[in-house]
């Protein structure tokens, strides 16, 4: 119900305005001929084609961009092809290149190439938790290895491309890529600063990320990457808008033949093929039509415009006292091509909600957006208290969607804090900028001291009444002076 919903409310991105030539036959030049089609359904089906397309072409930009180097980066999760990344240190306020950063886990991660050959990743037993989730180029969550699914023993995994057919040796868990491009996004649960430089750091140290023809060899040495000192400050958000549509499609064009889509992609490939838009061979669109080609010269900033559109005004039906609730349609897309673009664009590396689950907070429960010259108390009952089987906490973000400075460089709290519970088991948070009582601190989550801020509740491995909206948080209720 939640795609049906949210396809409603946001009015198909692909489809411009045709204000001067609606209805009109036009007759446009593709690489496989001339072509006459309907004028809206000629830009209806180049807007789905380009919805089709972003996350492919977002992911190759960011892995460009995170593969740039020669060797892993010591505290940034950046390493060449095929070799892991690991981030060894929390974000605090001066963060600003990434909006909502998480300060609960560090991130663990490998661009993966598989055209080179099949790779072994390794994972040492752990108590500790921890998700592994592998993308496939089109952002699609196919595998997702960790305490939740595969247990805290020891682990190998074969990772392997579309097209390979070989025996996987024992001691070795198959992983069946569907295409060549996959990135591994890893997250492990940190409990503090001390823990993550010790504890969390000795796992990221005992994994291994290695061909499958050096598997098992002591000498292996990972070869250097190659940096293009051109693609240093890239942001890929940014740099794809930038491509115009013929640009854009023969990017895709090269893409689709490392990363061929799904069989359940069959209807969008037809109305690709039918604009002569096939994986590894030249595009150009060519249209005399004036008043058409200026408006899918506009396309990609029209399609960019409205997903900030969107972003900007929370969807009414995923509200539930408050908080904006997402259960479905994460992680894994099928054909819904427009959710899959608007969730990389504002998230790339979404985790299936099996995994995760980030209830944001829209409205207290007056309905009014919270603001820092407020105070504001959560209040959870014994029973009610979130339902997960990993942790949760809860962060606050100031207007623009970053960590709020203040003294103690608190920037969340969660369980694994060491919160003051009432007698009956019932929990209060005191959210503002000024601190409470000195006996209610430890409960206290700093707010910017003025302006509009935000928070976000996350559930690492959700219980199921998360998931099936039996449970909902509580209300943010605002407290009278």
């Amino acid at each position: 119900m939640q795609k049906k919903r949210f396809y409603k409310a946001f009015v198909l991105l692909s489809l411009l305005l045709l204000s001067s030539c609606q209805g009109e036959e036009t007759t446009i030049t593709t690489p496989e001929g001339e072509l006459t089609m309907n004028t809206d359904e000629l830009l209806k089906t180049i807007g789905e084609i380009y919805a089709f397309g972003y996350p492919l072409i977002l992911m190759d930009m960011t892995k460009r961009l995170s593969t740039n180097t020669e060797r892993p980066h010591p505290t940034r999760p950046r390493a060449p092809v095929n070799q892991l990344g690991h981030f060894r240190e929390f974000p605090d306020h001066t963060l600003t290149a990434v909006v909502k950063p998480n300060v609960d886990t560090y991130y663990s991660i490998a661009w993966l190439d598989l055209g080179q050959g099949p790779q072994v990743l390794s994972i040492p037993a752990t108590e500790r938790y921890y998700l592994l989730p592998f993308m496939d180029a089109y952002s699609n969550v196919f595998a997702s290895p960790g305490t939740r699914t595969t247990g805290s023993e020891a682990q190998n995994f074969l990772v392997v491309g579309p097209e390979w057919s070989g025996e996987t040796p024992a001691g070795l868990s198959l992983i069946q890529a569907p295409t060549e491009m996959v990135w591994m996004l890893g997250r492990i649960q940190v409990n503090s600063e001390e823990d993550g430089a010790t504890s969390v750091r000795a796992i990221q140290d005992s994994m291994q990320l290695v061909p499958f023809s050096e598997y098992g060899k002591a000498d292996y040495l990972a070869p250097r990457g190659i940096v293009d000192p051109d693609f240093q400050e890239t942001t890929p958000v940014k740099a794809i808008r930038e491509l115009d549509l013929n640009t854009y499609f023969n990017r895709l064009s090269d893409l689709m033949v490392q990363n061929p889509p799904a069989l359940r992609d069959s209807g969008m490939v037809g109305k690709m093929q039918k604009l002569g838009l096939v994986p590894g061979k030249p595009f150009e669109l060519n249209i005399d039509n004036l008043i058409l080609r200026t408006k899918l010269k506009a396309l990609p900033e029209y399609i960019h415009k409205r997903m900030e559109e969107r972003r900007a005004q929370p969807d009414t039906s995923l509200l539930r006292n408050g908080w904006s609730i997402a259960t479905e349609g994460i992680g894994e897309y099928g054909t819904d091509y427009l959710r899959r673009a608007f969730i990389n664009f504002i998230a790339l590396g979404a985790n299936l909600p099996e995994d995760a689950v980030y209830p944001n907070l829209v409205f207290d429960i007056n309905g009014e957006p919270l603001s820092g010259k407020r105070r504001y108390q959560i209040h959870f009952e014994a029973n009610q208290l979130p339902p997960v089987n990993a942790f949760w906490s809860l962060t606050v973000y100031n207007a623009d969607e970053f960590l709020v400075e203040n003294e103690f460089n608190r920037y969340a709290l969660g369980d694994r804090d060491a919160l003051k519970y009432h007698e009956d088991g019932s929990l209060d948070l005191y959210i503002q900028a000024e601190g409470p009582a000195e006996a209610d601190r430890v409960n206290w989550l700093p707010t910017p001291k003025e302006g509009q801020f935000f928070m976000t509740l996350r559930l690492y491995w959700p219980k199921a009444a998360v998931l099936d909206g039996d449970w909902l948080p509580p209300p943010v209720i605002p407290v009278k002076d």
